[in-house]
């Protein structure tokens, strides 16, 4: 079964508070297309130090929205990417693509 983004993270880190919830969310739901956007563009130019980095701050959004495997992914994909080695990013983007679908239903 593949894996499904959540907010059970966010709902702990919250303690129930409705307002931080929500705050949380809209900040990863404004943050989180740009950086894409600036990981895609360092991929394609072959800026792979800076697309590691980008990596690097995603994974903190895959980990907030508890993708414990996709966590794992992008922290080998950003080791990688320190060695010019681009194999997991297919695997990567399909987790980009499950967080953006998730963060529509929100």
């Amino acid at each position: 079964m593949k894996e499904r983004a959540n907010l059970n993270y966010i709902e702990k880190l919250s303690g129930g508070d409705k307002a931080f919830q929500v705050k949380l969310i809209g900040i990863i739901k404004s943050e989180f297309p740009e950086e894409v956007r600036i990981y895609h563009d360092n991929l394609k130019s072959n800026n792979y130090e800076l697309a590691a980095s980008n990596v690097h701050k995603i994974k903190h959004k895959i980990s907030i929205l508890g993708l414990e495997k996709g966590y794992g992914i992008a922290e080998e994909f950003e080791n990688d990417l320190h060695r010019n080695d681009t194999h997991l990013s297919n695997e990567f983007n399909e987790i980009l693509e499950s967080i953006f679908s998730f963060l529509d239903t929100l």
